[in-house]
Protein backbone atom coordinates (compact mmCIF):
# COMPACT_ATOMS: atom_id res chain seq x y z
CA UNK A 1 0.00 0.00 0.00
CA UNK A 2 1.62 3.02 -1.45
CA UNK A 3 1.07 6.23 1.11
CA UNK A 4 2.69 9.44 1.89
CA UNK A 5 3.42 10.63 5.28
CA UNK A 6 3.25 13.66 7.17
CA UNK A 7 6.18 13.54 9.73
CA UNK A 8 4.95 15.18 12.74
CA UNK A 9 5.76 18.79 13.37
CA UNK A 10 6.93 19.25 9.73
CA UNK A 11 5.00 20.34 6.43
CA UNK A 12 7.59 17.73 4.53
CA UNK A 13 5.80 14.53 2.81
CA UNK A 14 7.26 11.33 2.24
CA UNK A 15 6.21 8.82 -0.08
CA UNK A 16 7.10 5.69 0.48
CA UNK A 17 5.53 2.12 1.04
CA UNK A 18 4.59 0.75 4.09
CA UNK A 19 6.65 -2.37 5.13
CA UNK A 20 9.30 -1.22 2.58
CA UNK A 21 12.74 0.37 2.95
CA UNK A 22 13.47 3.87 3.63
CA UNK A 23 17.31 4.98 4.71
CA UNK A 24 17.36 6.63 8.09
CA UNK A 25 20.51 8.09 7.27
CA UNK A 26 18.46 10.24 4.38
CA UNK A 27 15.77 11.38 6.71
CA UNK A 28 18.40 12.22 9.45
CA UNK A 29 19.98 14.26 6.69
CA UNK A 30 16.79 16.02 5.73
CA UNK A 31 15.94 16.58 9.20
CA UNK A 32 18.94 18.34 10.09
CA UNK A 33 19.08 20.91 7.35
CA UNK A 34 15.25 21.23 8.10
CA UNK A 35 16.43 22.12 11.56
CA UNK A 36 19.12 24.04 10.81
CA UNK A 37 16.95 27.08 9.16
CA UNK A 38 14.58 27.13 12.61
CA UNK A 39 17.41 26.67 14.94
CA UNK A 40 20.70 28.84 14.12
CA UNK A 41 22.76 27.67 17.05
CA UNK A 42 22.74 24.12 15.44
CA UNK A 43 25.63 22.40 15.14
CA UNK A 44 26.81 18.75 13.41
CA UNK A 45 29.97 17.14 13.30
CA UNK A 46 31.32 14.15 12.73
CA UNK A 47 34.39 11.64 12.49
CA UNK A 48 35.18 11.22 9.01
CA UNK A 49 31.38 10.10 8.30
CA UNK A 50 29.56 12.76 6.55
CA UNK A 51 28.20 11.38 3.63
CA UNK A 52 24.57 11.29 4.90
CA UNK A 53 25.05 15.24 6.31
CA UNK A 54 26.08 16.49 2.57
CA UNK A 55 22.23 18.71 2.93
CA UNK A 56 23.50 20.43 6.50
CA UNK A 57 27.08 21.11 5.20
CA UNK A 58 26.37 22.54 1.88
CA UNK A 59 23.13 24.66 3.56
CA UNK A 60 25.40 25.27 6.72
CA UNK A 61 28.96 25.26 5.68
CA UNK A 62 29.98 27.02 8.59
CA UNK A 63 28.42 25.21 11.62
CA UNK A 64 29.39 21.59 10.21
CA UNK A 65 32.42 20.17 11.39
CA UNK A 66 34.32 17.01 9.93
CA UNK A 67 37.17 16.31 12.40
CA UNK A 68 38.83 13.36 10.78
CA UNK A 69 38.66 10.09 12.03
CA UNK A 70 39.02 11.02 16.14
CA UNK A 71 35.71 10.12 17.95
CA UNK A 72 37.16 11.37 21.26
CA UNK A 73 38.39 15.07 19.54
CA UNK A 74 34.88 14.93 18.06
CA UNK A 75 32.52 14.78 21.56
CA UNK A 76 34.88 17.14 23.12
CA UNK A 77 34.21 19.99 20.30
CA UNK A 78 30.94 18.97 20.85
CA UNK A 79 30.89 19.80 24.31
CA UNK A 80 32.42 22.88 23.82
CA UNK A 81 30.12 24.01 21.37
CA UNK A 82 27.46 23.25 24.02
CA UNK A 83 29.32 25.47 26.51
CA UNK A 84 28.49 28.38 24.21
CA UNK A 85 24.91 27.90 24.29
CA UNK A 86 24.94 25.67 20.92
CA UNK A 87 22.90 22.50 20.26
CA UNK A 88 25.57 20.17 18.96
CA UNK A 89 24.97 16.81 16.81
CA UNK A 90 27.38 14.19 16.67
CA UNK A 91 26.68 11.86 13.97
CA UNK A 92 29.20 8.37 13.23
CA UNK A 93 29.42 4.99 13.77
CA UNK A 94 28.47 3.96 17.08
CA UNK A 95 31.11 1.14 17.95
CA UNK A 96 33.23 4.02 18.43
CA UNK A 97 31.58 6.68 19.75
CA UNK A 98 30.17 4.64 22.53
CA UNK A 99 33.72 3.33 23.57
CA UNK A 100 36.62 5.05 21.82
CA UNK A 101 35.14 8.42 22.70
CA UNK A 102 33.12 7.03 26.32
CA UNK A 103 35.02 9.01 29.00
CA UNK A 104 34.78 12.35 26.45
CA UNK A 105 31.19 11.44 26.45
CA UNK A 106 31.02 11.07 30.45
CA UNK A 107 33.05 13.42 31.65
CA UNK A 108 32.87 16.39 28.78
CA UNK A 109 28.59 16.12 28.19
CA UNK A 110 26.94 14.12 30.68
CA UNK A 111 28.88 15.61 33.91
CA UNK A 112 27.91 19.05 32.82
CA UNK A 113 24.52 17.54 31.74
CA UNK A 114 25.11 19.32 27.75
CA UNK A 115 22.38 18.99 25.17
CA UNK A 116 24.56 16.88 22.76
CA UNK A 117 22.54 14.29 20.80
CA UNK A 118 24.79 11.42 19.94
CA UNK A 119 23.56 9.81 16.55
CA UNK A 120 24.86 7.13 15.22
CA UNK A 121 24.86 3.77 12.89
CA UNK A 122 25.91 0.09 13.31
CA UNK A 123 24.13 -1.03 16.16
CA UNK A 124 24.22 -4.42 16.72
CA UNK A 125 25.41 -7.20 14.65
CA UNK A 126 25.01 -5.28 11.30
CA UNK A 127 27.44 -4.39 8.30
CA UNK A 128 29.41 -7.77 8.47
CA UNK A 129 32.14 -6.11 9.84
CA UNK A 130 33.03 -8.31 12.38
CA UNK A 131 33.30 -7.96 16.47
CA UNK A 132 35.66 -4.59 16.05
CA UNK A 133 32.48 -3.07 14.30
CA UNK A 134 29.79 -4.11 15.84
CA UNK A 135 28.18 -1.96 18.99
CA UNK A 136 26.65 -4.80 21.00
CA UNK A 137 27.96 -3.28 24.60
CA UNK A 138 26.53 0.36 23.80
CA UNK A 139 23.16 0.30 25.92
CA UNK A 140 24.84 -1.25 28.83
CA UNK A 141 27.54 1.44 28.78
CA UNK A 142 24.72 4.40 27.54
CA UNK A 143 22.26 3.46 29.84
CA UNK A 144 24.56 3.51 33.23
CA UNK A 145 25.65 7.27 32.58
CA UNK A 146 24.01 9.87 34.71
CA UNK A 147 21.87 12.34 32.56
CA UNK A 148 22.04 10.46 29.47
CA UNK A 149 18.96 9.78 27.68
CA UNK A 150 18.64 6.73 25.83
CA UNK A 151 17.24 5.09 22.51
CA UNK A 152 17.17 2.99 19.76
CA UNK A 153 15.04 3.23 16.60
CA UNK A 154 13.92 0.86 13.86
CA UNK A 155 11.33 2.52 11.88
CA UNK A 156 13.40 5.07 10.02
CA UNK A 157 10.65 7.73 9.57
CA UNK A 158 11.01 7.90 13.61
CA UNK A 159 14.44 9.64 13.40
CA UNK A 160 13.67 12.48 12.16
CA UNK A 161 10.73 13.16 14.90
CA UNK A 162 13.34 12.31 17.78
CA UNK A 163 15.56 14.64 17.10
CA UNK A 164 12.88 17.29 16.83
CA UNK A 165 11.65 16.60 19.95
CA UNK A 166 15.11 16.77 21.32
CA UNK A 167 15.90 20.33 20.25
CA UNK A 168 14.16 21.51 23.20
CA UNK A 169 15.67 18.92 25.97
CA UNK A 170 18.51 20.46 28.34
CA UNK A 171 20.44 17.30 28.65
CA UNK A 172 22.30 14.57 25.86
CA UNK A 173 20.49 12.06 24.02
CA UNK A 174 21.89 8.82 22.21
CA UNK A 175 20.29 7.83 19.27
CA UNK A 176 21.42 3.98 17.97
CA UNK A 177 20.45 2.85 14.51
CA UNK A 178 21.79 -0.34 12.45
CA UNK A 179 23.18 0.20 9.22
CA UNK A 180 20.92 3.07 8.06
CA UNK A 181 20.71 2.58 4.73
CA UNK A 182 17.87 0.30 4.23
CA UNK A 183 15.52 0.08 7.11
CA UNK A 184 12.12 -1.23 7.05
CA UNK A 185 8.78 1.03 7.91
CA UNK A 186 7.44 -0.19 11.01
CA UNK A 187 4.48 2.01 11.63
CA UNK A 188 1.67 3.08 9.19
CA UNK A 189 1.51 7.18 9.25
CA UNK A 190 0.07 8.74 12.26
CA UNK A 191 -0.94 5.10 13.71
CA UNK A 192 1.47 5.25 16.75
CA UNK A 193 2.48 8.39 19.08
CA UNK A 194 6.24 9.06 19.09
CA UNK A 195 7.30 10.38 22.68
CA UNK A 196 10.48 10.61 23.86
CA UNK A 197 10.47 8.55 27.37
CA UNK A 198 7.55 6.27 26.58
CA UNK A 199 7.05 2.91 24.70
CA UNK A 200 4.93 2.14 21.40
CA UNK A 201 2.52 -0.82 21.68
CA UNK A 202 2.65 -1.67 18.11
CA UNK A 203 0.59 -4.77 18.41
CA UNK A 204 -2.25 -5.61 21.02
CA UNK A 205 -2.12 -9.21 22.22
CA UNK A 206 -3.24 -10.77 25.92
CA UNK A 207 -1.57 -14.07 26.12
CA UNK A 208 2.29 -12.59 26.60
CA UNK A 209 4.32 -9.69 25.17
CA UNK A 210 7.39 -9.27 23.20
CA UNK A 211 9.56 -6.58 23.90
CA UNK A 212 11.69 -4.94 21.19
CA UNK A 213 14.16 -2.16 19.98
CA UNK A 214 15.56 -1.27 16.99
CA UNK A 215 15.60 -2.99 14.15
CA UNK A 216 14.62 -6.25 16.05
CA UNK A 217 10.60 -4.47 16.32
CA UNK A 218 9.92 -5.91 12.88
CA UNK A 219 11.35 -9.36 13.70
CA UNK A 220 9.28 -9.44 16.93
CA UNK A 221 6.20 -8.23 14.66
CA UNK A 222 6.54 -11.03 12.47
CA UNK A 223 7.09 -13.71 15.29
CA UNK A 224 3.63 -11.92 16.60
CA UNK A 225 2.13 -12.83 13.24
CA UNK A 226 3.27 -16.29 13.32
CA UNK A 227 2.47 -17.29 16.90
CA UNK A 228 -1.54 -15.82 15.40
CA UNK A 229 -1.71 -17.70 12.83
CA UNK A 230 0.14 -21.22 13.16
CA UNK A 231 -0.68 -21.37 16.75
CA UNK A 232 -3.46 -19.40 17.77
CA UNK A 233 -1.09 -17.25 20.42
CA UNK A 234 -1.62 -13.58 20.96
CA UNK A 235 1.33 -11.62 21.18
CA UNK A 236 1.77 -8.11 22.36
CA UNK A 237 4.73 -5.96 20.71
CA UNK A 238 6.23 -3.56 22.45
CA UNK A 239 8.70 -1.07 20.61
CA UNK A 240 10.72 0.12 23.84
CA UNK A 241 12.69 2.51 21.84
CA UNK A 242 13.71 4.47 24.85
CA UNK A 243 15.61 2.21 26.86
CA UNK A 244 16.31 5.11 29.47
CA UNK A 245 14.27 6.33 30.69
CA UNK A 246 12.31 3.47 30.86
CA UNK A 247 8.63 3.57 30.57
CA UNK A 248 8.22 2.05 34.00
CA UNK A 249 3.99 2.13 33.81
CA UNK A 250 4.29 0.49 30.22
CA UNK A 251 6.07 -2.63 31.66
CA UNK A 252 3.63 -2.73 34.85
CA UNK A 253 1.01 -2.79 32.36
CA UNK A 254 1.94 -5.67 30.67
CA UNK A 255 2.81 -7.76 33.43
CA UNK A 256 -0.61 -7.28 34.90
CA UNK A 257 -2.32 -7.83 31.48
CA UNK A 258 -0.29 -10.56 30.20
CA UNK A 259 1.80 -12.31 33.01
CA UNK A 260 4.36 -13.30 30.35
CA UNK A 261 7.57 -11.28 28.43
CA UNK A 262 9.94 -12.07 26.20
CA UNK A 263 12.80 -9.66 25.22
CA UNK A 264 14.56 -9.57 22.22
CA UNK A 265 17.39 -7.42 20.99
CA UNK A 266 20.81 -6.86 18.93
CA UNK A 267 23.19 -6.76 22.11
CA UNK A 268 24.25 -8.71 24.37
CA UNK A 269 21.85 -10.32 26.25
CA UNK A 270 22.58 -8.83 29.60
CA UNK A 271 23.38 -5.15 29.95
CA UNK A 272 20.42 -3.95 27.57
CA UNK A 273 16.41 -3.63 27.28
CA UNK A 274 16.17 -6.82 29.10
CA UNK A 275 18.53 -6.01 31.53
CA UNK A 276 16.23 -2.19 32.13
CA UNK A 277 13.21 -4.68 31.99
CA UNK A 278 14.06 -6.83 34.87
CA UNK A 279 15.12 -3.33 37.14
CA UNK A 280 11.49 -2.46 36.92
CA UNK A 281 10.21 -5.91 37.71
CA UNK A 282 12.50 -6.01 40.70
CA UNK A 283 11.54 -2.84 41.68
CA UNK A 284 7.94 -3.11 41.57
CA UNK A 285 7.89 -6.29 42.61
CA UNK A 286 5.88 -7.58 40.07
CA UNK A 287 4.66 -10.59 39.09
CA UNK A 288 5.35 -12.96 36.02
CA UNK A 289 4.40 -16.14 35.14
CA UNK A 290 7.38 -16.46 32.53
CA UNK A 291 10.26 -14.34 31.38
CA UNK A 292 12.70 -15.03 28.90
CA UNK A 293 15.15 -13.18 27.42
CA UNK A 294 17.14 -13.18 24.09
CA UNK A 295 20.14 -11.52 22.53
CA UNK A 296 23.98 -12.30 22.05
CA UNK A 297 25.60 -14.37 24.59
CA UNK A 298 29.04 -13.53 25.93
CA UNK A 299 31.13 -14.28 23.02
CA UNK A 300 32.53 -12.50 20.33
CA UNK A 301 30.00 -12.92 17.21
CA UNK A 302 32.54 -13.60 14.31
CA UNK A 303 31.30 -12.23 10.59
CA UNK A 304 28.33 -12.53 8.97
CA UNK A 305 24.91 -11.38 7.46
CA UNK A 306 22.98 -9.94 10.55
CA UNK A 307 19.73 -12.51 10.29
CA UNK A 308 22.73 -15.43 10.01
CA UNK A 309 24.45 -14.51 13.04
CA UNK A 310 20.88 -13.62 14.52
CA UNK A 311 20.13 -17.20 14.34
CA UNK A 312 23.18 -18.66 15.00
CA UNK A 313 23.17 -17.01 18.53
CA UNK A 314 19.52 -17.87 18.92
CA UNK A 315 17.51 -14.42 19.05
CA UNK A 316 16.62 -14.63 15.30
CA UNK A 317 12.69 -15.31 14.11
CA UNK A 318 12.48 -18.77 14.76
CA UNK A 319 14.20 -18.90 18.28
CA UNK A 320 11.83 -15.64 19.10
CA UNK A 321 8.66 -17.84 17.98
CA UNK A 322 10.05 -20.93 20.34
CA UNK A 323 10.80 -18.89 22.86
CA UNK A 324 7.45 -17.26 22.96
CA UNK A 325 6.01 -21.03 22.61
CA UNK A 326 8.18 -22.32 25.32
CA UNK A 327 6.84 -19.04 27.61
CA UNK A 328 3.42 -19.66 27.45
CA UNK A 329 3.19 -23.90 27.16
CA UNK A 330 5.23 -23.30 30.55
CA UNK A 331 2.54 -22.14 32.37
CA UNK A 332 -0.63 -24.06 30.40
CA UNK A 333 1.04 -27.66 30.70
Amino acid sequence: MTTAARTAASDQITSFTFGEMLSSRTVIGQTLKELGEDHDNLWVLTPDIGATLVEFRDTFPDRFVDVGLSEQACVGIAAGLAYEGNIPVVSGMLPFLSMRALEQVRSDICYPNLPVKIVGTHGGLVGNGGSTHYAVEDLGLMTSLVNMTVTSIGDPLMVGEVLRQSMSMTGPLYIRLAVGKKDKVVYEPGSVQIEIGKGITAREGTDLTLFAHGETVSQALEAAEVLAAEHGIEARVVDMFTLKPIDAELIQRCAEETGRFVVVEDHLAYGGLASQISDVIADRGLRLEGFRRLGIPQVFAGFGEDTELRDKHGYGLQATVDAALETVQAVTA
